[in-house]
């Protein structure tokens, strides 16, 4: 070995080396937690709120308690704490959370109310430092199971893997050892049976979590620079867990209703003949869609925010059309800019100094799709008020929506990103590309979505390919450049699920598959599944076979045809669960364990996945399979499509040709529907409350949400929120109704209950002790169906005869 190598290896060796934070000098109480002292560094314990505290450690008497990134947006509530001490150890109690100080060695545990540990630091080995590295050390629990961080491969429990936060455009093939991806989120969800909890760590660097795959007991978080930053949130349950970081960084708000519709895109619909000859074919087809996306050949040699003037010689007057036909353009913006003298975005940004630089001045450049290209620095606030301007013209031509691609962000070279040692400015607060690169995709979408509340005036939508913690203010997401592969709409179903633990709930994958050619069984199922995507978009690359809903004629046009009307049927449910996400949190899609907490056979279950609480999806997702195993929790479930009831706690073989989906309802549970639409219009033409009925007796709350599906009005409080309790009463039910808020003025005139699953051919209905009338109720097959005046409040009784 040559005196080179020894080196190398010697240097390597060394930067493995962490010096861990040993036994602390002193403890002192404070008003928000505990501060422990080290020789050269400080930790700071600060409670948030109950069941929430912040682990801070920093310079010893530099400590700064400002978050360490953007993704934090929450300040922490007065909090009463109890302190108790022993030789070896100060325990901090508050409510829902005690942390025990461990001094000697030195590590922090983390207890729930009822003393039961939730987390221990890994002793003596806990923080570690390393030439501006650093690392974290936690026991895992034999039995514990790992969920979240962000957009990963493989299946929904994460345990025994290792995953790198770093935002890289990954044109390979998605496998379960694809990583890392577009999209970086450095939280995640633990669950040990009946104890959960989360952490967060905010940190925007490099960052590698090793979950067990090392060593199985140790979890270990390293960072490439930063601090060591982290959130620990307890609960009881998982999906509290989950409320608690969305309150710590954001949740996702109330989209317009038309962004929840049918999405079709390609790479790329041009020239508009080909854009109108789209919309009219959906139109003859009787196919509901509402959003046609533009990719970057709309564009004049790929210059960002302009028109190809060949292809596209009259934006306005298209847009103008396909608004009468109701569909929304959103149109691909990139964040890099030719770089052209030529060229206004690129004069005017080099003229006011907004694009990213060396720290001697030099500009950085890269090839993209333009070319040579340059990046604006949106981590400044003056950047971002520039760049959100730029969106001004097409917003006023009609443009609806903005798709940010290439925004990890992606270049064309060895690393596929920009160099790490470009320098951002960040309003004051300057740093390296590596601090700010898992954010620049972040800082591009709130630019975007500024510009939309700017100039359109209306709820925005943004969808963005690269993400991280907090994200979900500004963008939904999807998890990019997936393949035609049967293996491919498996991995969607843990990969969404995971983004909406993370924060990210409003997500989706491509329809189809975006590189490679689909087939008319490939995209039937992937249809029947997107169906019910929060985020919904067909979507596919230049050259590869048409994909559109009747590329492969039939039976698969008709078939999905049908899942797609299946879509809109079930948009106020969809619509509904998006309100519930804005306020609490918990996303559209949620894995079964979420509440099923206490079914340990749910804690890995990756090819099936709730909608809400009560709507179960089991798709099928292997070619010439006309059946599947599904396993069914807690309770009896309701096959959509047969009325047939499933005992929970089993499994069964389910038989589903490929014009059916494996969909089932929860018995005694409810869901919302419309009749389905070509486009949405503003808000609901109809409503429909269904109930199915469980014959083990049922008592259970809801609420139907309306307003006018576009604007900001609901925020101030212009929207209706009727509640209604259903429960089993004697020989029938009983319905009450209470208007919450009646803040909107509905078109609707009357709401329509549909009463599953009613095992009677004769009924008598009062409502507020009145009979109602023989013309407003009827039997359709075993359901009844009674006609009520929206927002009637009181009470319905039905009784069988």
């Amino acid at each position: 070995m040559n005196s080179e190598a020894i080196k190398d290896r010697d240097q390597l060796d060394e930067e493995k080396v962490f010096k861990f934070l040993a036994n602390p000098e002193s403890v002192r109480e404070n008003p928000t937690g505990l501060s422990i002292y080290f020789a050269d560094k400080e930790i700071e314990l600060i409670w948030y709120r109950p069941g929430l505290v912040r682990v801070l450690i920093d310079e010893r008497d530099e400590l700064d308690d400002e978050p360490s990134t953007p993704a934090v947006i929450a300040d922490f509530d007065e909090v009463e704490l109890n302190y108790f001490y022993r030789e070896e150890q100060v325990r901090v109690s508050g409510p829902e959370l005690e942390v025990r100080v461990q001094l000697d060695p030195f590590g922090l545990l983390f207890f729930d109310k009822d003393e039961n540990l939730l987390q221990a630091d890994f002793p003596g080995q806990a923080y570690g430092f390393n030439r501006g590295e650093v690392e974290i050390n936690k026991v895992l629990k034999s039995n514990e199971r790992i969920y979240g961080l962000g957009e990963k491969t493989g299946f929904l429990d994460k345990r025994g893997k290792s995953y790198e936060m770093w935002n890289t455009d990954t044109f390979d093939a998605h496998v379960p050892s694809t990583d890392p991806l577009y999209i970086s989120v450095p939280f995640y969800l633990s669950l040990d049976g009946q104890l959960s909890f989360g952490l967060y760590f905010d940190n925007s660097y490099r960052t590698e979590f090793d979950l067990g795959a090392d060593q199985d007991e140790i979890l270990s978080i390293q960072a490439a620079g930063g601090r060591i930053d982290y959130y620990f949130i307890a609960a009881d349950e998982v999906k509290d867990v989950v409320k608690k970081y969305t309150w710590l960084t954001g949740r996702t708000p109330l989209p317009p209703l038309w962004s929840l519709g049918h999405h079709q895109s390609r790479y790329s619909y041009y020239p508009e003949e080909r854009v109108y000859e789209l919309a009219n074919r959906f139109r003859e087809e009787e196919i509901p869609c509402d959003v046609i996306h533009l990719d970057i050949h709309y564009m004049d040699d790929y210059r960002v925010f302009t028109w190809d003037e060949d292809k596209f010689p009259d934006p306005e007057s298209m847009l103008t059309d396909l608004e009468d036909a109701g569909f929304k353009l959103v149109n691909i913006v990139d964040p890099g800019v030719k770089k052209d003298p030529e060229y206004e975005v690129y004069r005017s940004g080099q003229i006011n100094d907004f694009f990213c630089r060396y720290l001697d001045g030099k500009l950085y450049s890269g090839d993209v799709w333009p070319g040579e290209s340059v990046f604006p620095d949106f981590t400044e606030t003056v950047v971002r008020d520039w760049w959100r301007d730029l969106h001004e013209e097409m917003i006023e031509q009609g443009v609806k929506g903005f798709w940010n691609d290439m925004n990890e962000p992606a270049v064309f070279n060895e690393t596929a990103t920009m160099d790490e040692m470009i320098e951002h400015k960040n309003d004051g607060d300057p740093g390296p590309h590596k601090r700010f690169h898992n954010l620049y995709g972040f800082f591009e979408a709130m630019a975007t979505n500024q510009a939309l509340e700017k100039f359109l005036n209306e709820r925005p939508f943004v969808l963005s390919r690269a993400a991280f913690a907090g994200s979900q203010r500004y963008s939904a997401v999807w998890t990019g450049d997936n393949r035609s592969f049967w293996e491919h709409i498996e991995l969607s179903i843990p990969m969404i699920t995971n983004m909406g633990i993370s924060g990210l709930g409003f997500a989706g994958c491509d329809v189809g598959g975006f590189t490679g050619d689909t087939s008319g069984e490939l995209l039937t199922r992937w249809y029947q599944l997107g169906a019910f995507m929060p985020f919904f978009r067909n979507h596919t690359t230049v050259g590869s076979k048409d994909q559109e809903p009747w590329a492969f004629g039939e039976p698969y046009t008709s078939i999905i045809r049908e899942y797609i009307e299946l879509r809109y049927h079930f948009l106020p449910q969809i619509y509904k669960l998006f309100y519930e996400q804005s306020q609490s949190g918990l996303p559209v899609w949620r894995p079964l364990f979420f509440h099923h907490q206490d079914d340990e056979k749910t804690y890995n279950i990756s090819d099936q996945v709730l909608v809400g609480e009560n709507i179960m999806l089991a798709p099928v997702m292997r070619p010439d399979r006309a059946e599947r195993l599904v396993y069914f929790p807690e309770g009896n479930w309701y096959d959509f499509w047969t009325g047939e009831i499933y005992e929970g706690g089993r499994s069964y073989l389910y038989q589903a040709e490929l014009d059916r989906l494996p969909l089932f309802i929860k018995a005694g549970s409810s869901y919302m529907t419309m009749e389905p639409v070509q486009y949405v219009d503003g808000s609901f033409s109809d409503l429909t409350l269904n109930i199915v009925l469980d014959e083990d007796g049922f008592e259970f709350e809801g609420n139907i949400y309306e307003d006018d599906g576009f604007s900001f009005e609901y925020q101030q409080d212009n929207y209706n929120l009727i509640e209604y309790k259903v429960s089993a009463e004697g020989n029938g039910l009983r319905l009450e109704f209470n208007n919450k808020k009646t803040g909107f003025e509905s078109e609707l005139d009357n709401l329509q209950i549909r009463i599953l699953n009613l095992d009677s051919e004769s009924v008598e209905i009062t409502f507020n002790g009145e009979d109602i009338r023989d013309e407003d109720y009827f039997y359709q097959g075993d359901d009844l169906l009674i006609s009520l005046p929206y927002q009637e409040e009181g009470s319905m009784l039905i009784n069988s005869l």
